[in-house]
């Protein structure tokens, strides 16, 4: 696996990171046994979140026998008060079985916190900073005027935002961005929940950025047999992948949904990121376009 460094965070690892996001779905053990796998066959950089119920209990079980320094810890909180935050930090490191974690990120915010902004919440990440419960501090956001004015802040030494080879120009632009002011860029929805199937394009696309920390939700044991196999040697992103990848962003873009849930709520109550993603999978299942005379009253809505 190609090494890289997240900014000034000094975090060193292996530029394919697991998200526990899937491993919500599982059962305990089976969870604990996809995790310790993965630990086992190189992965060091977890990614987590308060948000994501019981998926810091799974991976505080499955590294609790591990020696604390071979790994990272990332999690995250959509605490909008200062209680609020100490609650989620206090159970996350209870869950997660340890006494800090390496980086702790304000989950998808609407706004960007500033010290002395009046919430009090970037001096709780500062005071557990302080105080050795974190030691870095990151943001993730589906919001692109959010990830640009946080890296330009010079506030957080990460930025965590889906990224794929449908994201657009702008999009692809946060990555020299963070070059520029020297932050992490943590890249998750690489697959976009399975929406994007073929794995060997998404790590030949993704391996491109030498500065890019790739999170992979996986959630089967054959996904992760899958993509230990592609990182042994990556494939190189050639003009037949580019030609396979154009005709994905041909078929997809203009519909396509990250599940960020900006676009709610509906003026006209219309459960915009369910029709938009419904109709993506119903596509990708049977390679045609979604039958809008179907019963569903939510596809009419959006179609209509």
């Amino acid at each position: 696996m190609k090494t890289i460094v997240l900014g000034t965070s000094n975090i060193k690892c292996d530029q394919n990171a697991f998200g526990a996001l899937a491993i919500q779905r599982l059962l305990m053990q089976d969870a604990i046994d996809l995790i310790q796998q993965a630990y086992n066959n190189g992965f060091c950089f977890f990614n987590t979140a308060r948000f994501y119920t019981d998926s810091e209990e799974k991976i505080g079980i499955a590294l609790k026998n591990i020696k604390r320094k071979s790994f990272y810890i990332a999690t995250k909180t959509k605490a909008e008060t200062p209680a609020a935050f100490w609650k989620d930090l206090n159970t996350s490191l209870n869950y997660l079985k340890t006494d800090y974690v390496d980086l702790y990120q304000f989950q998808c915010t609407n706004k960007i916190y500033k010290p002395n902004d009046g919430t009090g919440m970037y001096e709780c990440m500062m005071k557990a900073k302080d105080d050795g419960f974190i030691h870095h501090i990151g943001l993730s956001t589906h919001n692109l005027k959010i990830a640009k004015n946080a890296i330009i802040s010079g506030l957080y030494e990460t930025i965590q935002y889906p990224l794929s080879y449908l994201s657009g120009k702008e999009e692809l632009e946060l990555i020299s961005l963070c070059k520029n002011y020297n932050v992490g860029f943590i890249a998750t929805k690489i697959r976009n929940d399975g929406l994007l199937p073929q794995m060997d394009l998404s790590i030949a696309y993704m391996s491109q950025f030498d500065n890019v920390l790739c999170v992979w939700d996986i959630q089967r044991e054959s996904e992760l047999n899958t993509l230990l196999d592609l990182t042994k040697k990556i494939p190189v992103l050639d003009d037949d992948k580019k030609d396979r990848i154009h005709k994905e962003v041909i078929k997809f873009t203009n519909h396509f949904c990250h599940g960020c849930k900006e676009c709610l709520p509906c003026p006209k109550n219309i459960k915009i990121d369910t029709c938009l993603r419904s109709m993506l999978s119903y596509k990708r299942a049977n390679e045609i376009e979604p039958d809008i005379k179907s019963d569903d009253q939510e596809f009419r809505k959006i179609v209509t």
